[in-house]
Formats: structure tokens, C-alpha cells, sequence
């Protein structure tokens, strides 16, 4: 990260993360340094031991000869490790000044801009701000800053996973440049303003763009697998299950993590396109198929959805949810995971943040792909053959939907 990507909200977070524990690792190192002294004068001074003709020697070549020995460093960890080691154990706020010391060790910079940035952060909850009295007799305080849990959520966790791909994704210039064509999508529904503005559809785009396709992969993981854990923690659905199938399920990440909380799954079928399944690593106890679930879908005991509805139309979300229903067994059952908006809009933060993501949608993937009411996914089971539905609210964003056979 450079010195221009350090100053931005969310490289501040990191960095803050990253050094908030310097003045305790820097008395370890001065501690460090002090012992290697001590070590160094317990050594006997043999300089003054060796001959006239040695010494004449060590001055003529400038070294001695202990000093042409390889110097092997010492092993670090790497930058990732570090932020995480120090992430956790972050206990006293930073000023402003003291993070951008860090964010330029060199030098240079004015702390009262970040500070400013570091104010407006605050108000979103991602800092929480601290006046502490100065060492004047508290004539006058100082403002400091520390990471809320919704700030820790953009450090690296110890998976290597935060929500800050996800963030950085969704303000690419690709992203970003098609917000102004949003209007694009009521005079003509049939072409997202992504199209219109990049040429070809998000998914194509970023497939041919391997630096852009690997921030979406893990943005996608940031978001994921933290959802992944909730299901799995809240959810006993998956017992007694022997054959599940997971459509549109990209490396299979799900499956792996489903097969290890329920080993009584004892197959799990990762279905999605061929071009994508062909790139799916090796895992215990999946077999990767490839289709189209516009055409069929393996069989098995119960079929998984992720994030899938919300990119198509009704017509097409029918159609995908039928060939799920002639796949299952009677009594098998479809687990989909999608947002649900609420029947009536209001002005809560989780409406919002679902309207908006619906917007997204909209804007970026398919126009006539939308978030649906809890009433709209239940009439869209019915319309396939389910006859049983239920709604398990699981996370603030998402929901669990179990359709019946």
C-alpha cells in the first residue's frame, strides 16, 4: 500500500490497526537491544590480544575477519501478520498526529486533515473518539481515536478475511462510473448501465481482469464466510441430509464448510457453469458438475441456493426453482439464502442497506433482477410445486428460506 492509499478511510483503519501497539513493541525492541549489549560485553575483547601485524592487517582491509562472515537476517513476519498480531492487542487510542507518524515514517503530511477524516469516520462508527486531558494539568485535551468492532471488521482477520475488499470493490472506477447511468436501466430494462458504460456484462468483465477479479473473489469471501459461520451456528437443517447439492456454488467453499460442521452429509454435489467448476480445487467428499441450472440440476436429498434469486427475473426465478423441485425427493427441500425486503419501506438502517443493495443489482448485474418480500419468495415456491415454506431470519442482511417438497 503507498503512501496515497495509506490516507484513504480505509487504509487509515489499517494502518491504525497495524501500529496502535508501537510504543510496546518499540520498549521490546529497546529492551532487545539493551540485552544484546550486555551479551556483547560479557565477550572477551581479543583486539587488544592480537598481534602488532594482525591489527595492521584489520586496518588495511577495513574489516576484521569475524566481520566477513555471511550475515543471515533474522526471519519477520509479513506485513498481513503483523497487522493481525497487533489488531489484537489494541488497547490505547492513537491521535491523530501519531497515525499519520506511521502512515509516514519519512515524514511529512499534515495531521489535521486526517483528523478530520478520522472525525467523519466517527460518525459512522467506524472510530471512536477519545479527549484525553494533556499533560498541561488538563488545561487543555488531547483527541484521540480507537477501533470500533464495525472499524474491526476492515482488518485482516486471522483467515485473512475483513470486509474491506468488499468496500474497495464496490468503488472501482468500472463500478463507480455507471452510478450516473443509473437512469439507463428505466428507459431500457434489458441492459444494465455496467454494460452500457464497460461493454460486456460485471462477471466477463471481471474475468478478463485478473487483479479486479481477485478483489471480488475476496470480497465475495469477506462477506461469505462470516454469513457461512451464522447459518451453521443457527441453522440444524443440514442433519440427515445425505446428498446435498449446492447451485451455483463457484470453488465449493460452502460445501467444505457445511461437510466439516455435518459429516453426516456424506456427499455434496458444487454445481455451476463448466468455465467455472473447471477451475474448482480438489475437496473431500464434492464432486464439481457443470450445467446450466436454466436446464437441470443434479438430484439430491436437498438442494442449496446462495445469493442466487436476486440476479433473475420472476420468470427465470420460477423456472430455476422448478427444475430444483423435480430434482428432490418427496420431503426433499430447497435452502436458498437471499436478502428479503421488508413489506412496507422504512427509514431502518437494515431497509436501506437492502433497498440499496437492490439499486446495485440494478445498476450492475441484470435490471430486471431484483430483492424480493418474504410474500414475493413464498409465491414463487408455490408456483413451482413447494408446499411448504419457511422464512428463518439468520442475519441482520440475509435470510434462510426452506421451501418443502
Amino acid at each position: 500500500m503507498n503512501a496515497r492509499d495509506k490516507l484513504t478511510p480505509r487504509g487509515l483503519s489499517l494502518e491504525f490497526s497495524r501500529h496502535r501497539n508501537a510504543p510496546k513493541l518499540a520498549a521490546i525492541q529497546r529492551g532487545g537491544r539493551h540485552e544484546k549489549k550486555l551479551k556483547e560485553s560479557r565477550q572477551p575483547r581479543d583486539h587488544h590480544h592480537r598481534s602488532a601485524q594482525q591489527r595492521s592487517q584489520t586496518a588495511h582491509t577495513g574489516a576484521g575477519q569475524h566481520d566477513q562472515r555471511p550475515h543471515v537476517p533474522k526471519r519477520r513476519r509479513s506485513p498481513q501478520r503483523r497487522r493481525r498480531h497487533l489488531a489484537r492487542r489494541l488497547k490505547h487510542p492513537l491521535s491523530a498526529s501519531a497515525i499519520l507518524a506511521h502512515v509516514l515514517p519519512d515524514g511529512g503530511g499534515d495531521a489535521e486533515n486526517p483528523q478530520r477524516i478520522l472525525r467523519m469516520l466517527t460518525s459512522y462508527g467506524v472510530f471512536a473518539e477519545h479527549l484525553i486531558n494533556a499533560d498541561d494539568g488538563g488545561v487543555s485535551q488531547q483527541r484521540k481515536f480507537s477501533l470500533t468492532e464495525i472499524g474491526k471488521t476492515l482488518v485482516t482477520d486471522q483467515n485473512g478475511l475483513s470486509c474491506g475488499p468488499y468496500i474497495l470493490q464496490h468503488h472501482q472506477d468500472e463500478l463507480m462510473g455507471a452510478w450516473p447511468m443509473v437512469h439507463e436501466a428505466v428507459v431500457d430494462p434489458t441492459v444494465a448501465p455496467f454494460v452500457k458504460l464497460n461493454g460486456e456484462p460485471a462477471y466477463e468483465y471481471y474475468g478478463k481482469k485478473p487483479e479486479m477479479n481477485g478483489l471480488m473473489q475476496r470480497a465475495m469471501s469477506g462477506v461469505s464466510v462470516p454469513f457461512m459461520k451464522a447459518i451453521l451456528d443457527g441453522y440444524d437443517g443440514f442433519e440427515g441430509v445425505g446428498r446435498l447439492v449446492d447451485v451455483g456454488g463457484s470453488a465449493g467453499d460452502c460445501l467444505r464448510m457445511i461437510l466439516q460442521k455435518h459429516p453426516s452429509v456424506r456427499e455434496g454435489i458444487n454445481f455451476d457453469l463448466p468455465e467455472v467448476v473447471a477451475k474448482a480445487p480438489t475437496i473431500a467428499g464434492v464432486s464439481h458438475v457443470g450445467g446450466d441450472m436454466l436446464k437441470s440440476i443434479p438430484s439430491g436429498d436437498a438442494i442449496f441456493m446462495k445469493w442466487i434469486l436476486l440476479v433473475w427475473t420472476d420468470s427465470e426465478c420460477k423456472l430455476i426453482m422448478e427444475n430444483c423441485y423435480k430434482a428432490l425427493p418427496v420431503g426433499g427441500k430447497l435452502i436458498a439464502c437471499e436478502p428479503v425486503l421488508a413489506t412496507k419501506s422504512d427509514d431502518s438502517h437494515r431497509t436501506r442497506a437492502l433497498l440499496e443493495n437492490d439499486i446495485l443489482a440494478m445498476t450492475i448485474y441484470r435490471p430486471k433482477g431484483k430483492n424480493r418480500t418474504e410474500e414475493e419468495l413464498r409465491q414463487l415456491g408455490l408456483s413451482a410445486g413447494f408446499s411448504h415454506f419457511r422464512p428463518i431470519y439468520i442475519d441482520y442482511f440475509y435470510t434462510l428460506l426452506e421451501f418443502q417438497k
